[in-house]
């Protein structure tokens, strides 16, 4: 397939700038993915959507505030790092800009010398290496206090509260973006599920910037997905494996927590606890072993992400959802409405 074959008209009016009020209040588009029928909900209502003995597969990465500015003796202007890797303890990966003002060897202050950090190698792609230092706490409580959300290039709007760009249930810190599909859930609709029946397994992916990147290749086959580390527990495996025992449904709330389960099956040929890095690309023709369903936000037109979604959901099923999605006005991306595929 093309990637053109994945582009959608979208008014600019429809990306959503600012979370809202109330996290749960959020459409849910309910797709069909048999039948291609689809009906207008709202998030708070997913306890009526779901049975007893389902199981919600979530992911629970948090997002590290991995954007901040340093400045140096010779240059006025901040200069920009967006951390992207943990080299080791206090060795980061990262890029810069202006790249130019970040040579080996210089250093850096950050926030009001809460730490400082000097560059000690600059790899083949442009990003820097840099080894932070500071006088109290650890490197994530001191990155708490100076570090700004990466907040994906479509939202230009500041965010005023950094929690809102994370789950409510986040706790693994990794992550350069949030896994936005469980942006949705709230405490209280966490229990509300739980009282149901609703199992609800954890694991953790964390989501890298190379989710945002853009597909350039003309032949979907001829893209390279990035490297994304994982994790799946042994409680979720046992909650996965009995609900499958059970005849419920397996759904996936998010890509990520999808690419998790399929790519750990097709390793191990069974769902079983494991960690490690994946690049698994799914993409129209991609076979699913474990998901029976899909909680996911509306994604960039010719992204790998509505390519995952067209090969769960079908791909007319999904392009004409997403037509309609528009059509009925939905808020798209980070911040957007919500979809159901079952």
């Amino acid at each position: 397939m093309k990637t053109k074959d994945f582009y959608y008209e979208l008014p600019q009016s429809m990306i959503a700038q600012t979370p809202l009020q109330q996290r749960d209040a959020s459409r849910l588009m309910l797709l069909e993915r048999n039948t291609g029928k689809i009906t207008h909900r709202h998030f708070y209502e997913l306890p009526t959507l779901l049975n007893p003995g389902d199981c919600l597969v979530i992911n629970d990465s948090r997002v590290l505030p991995a954007r901040i500015f340093g400045v140096k003796e010779d240059y006025a202007k901040p200069v920009e790092f967006l951390l992207l890797r943990q080299i080791s303890q206090n060795l980061w990966e990262a890029i810069c800009k202006p790249g130019k003002k970040a040579k080996t060897g210089d250093c850096f202050i950050f926030g009001d010398n809460v730490m400082s950090g000097t560059i000690t190698d600059v790899t083949p792609e442009g990003n820097r290496h840099i080894n932070f230092s500071f006088k109290n706490g650890t490197f994530f409580e001191n990155l708490e206090k100076i570090g700004q959300m990466p907040l994906p290039p479509y939202i230009t709007e500041k965010l005023a509260d950094k929690e809102r760009y994370q789950t409510v249930y986040s706790h693994e810190l990794g992550s350069a973006a949030a896994p936005t599909a469980g942006l949705h859930f709230t405490p209280k609709l966490l229990e509300e599920l739980t009282q149901k029946g609703v199992r609800i397994a954890k694991l953790t992916l964390h989501v890298g910037l190379g989710t945002f990147r853009p597909v350039k290749a003309d032949e979907i086959t001829d893209h390279k997905m990035h490297c994304e580390f994982y994790n799946l527990p042994q409680a979720a495996v046992e909650a996965i494996n009995q609900t499958k025992a059970e005849g419920g449904r397996v759904i996936s709330v998010g890509t990520t927590s999808c690419r998790t389960l399929e790519s750990v099956f097709a390793k191990l040929g069974k769902i079983a606890a494991d960690s490690g890095s994946t690049e698994i690309f799914i993409y129209p023709g991609f076979k699913f072993n474990v998901l029976d369903g899909l909680i996911t936000n509306f994604h960039l037109p010719e992204s790998t992400l509505i390519m995952l979604v067209a090969a769960f959901a079908g791909y007319k099923t999904t392009m004409d959802a997403y037509k309609t999605a528009v059509e009925e006005e939905y808020r798209f991306f980070s911040f957007g409405d919500s979809m159901m595929i079952v």
